[in-house]
């Protein structure tokens, strides 16, 4: 019988912003599953009465543990801190889309 090849799993780790303004920070290896998810009051028990969310960060890590260990460290930083990765992370999107748009 052939093996099953193993692929290697992605897992992200995420803040997401909620409709009262608070931030949310999680984990997944499906990263659209779980927002949608989340804006379906699936999701985590805090983000279920604080909908719409939106996302605002994610972060790319090679297996669980590691993004086990990034959500632990994100979550605690100061409110402030986290806003800034957002802002950081969004300005760095926004880069990234300008500069497609001007290679077409």
């Amino acid at each position: 019988m052939p093996e099953k090849e193993i692929l290697p799993q992605v897992w992200y780790v995420y803040i997401l912003e909620c409709a009262d303004g608070t931030l949310y920070t999680g984990m997944t290896n499906h990263l659209v599953r779980r927002l949608a998810a989340h804006n379906a009051g699936k999701g985590a028990k805090y983000t279920k009465t604080r909908r719409p969310v939106h996302l605002r960060y994610s972060e790319k890590l090679q297996n669980q543990s590691q993004a086990l260990r990034r959500e632990a460290a994100i979550k605690k930083l100061s409110h402030a801190q986290k806003r800034a990765m957002c802002e950081n992370f969004a300005q760095k999107e926004n880069r990234c889309s300008t500069d497609a748009a001007e290679q077409n």
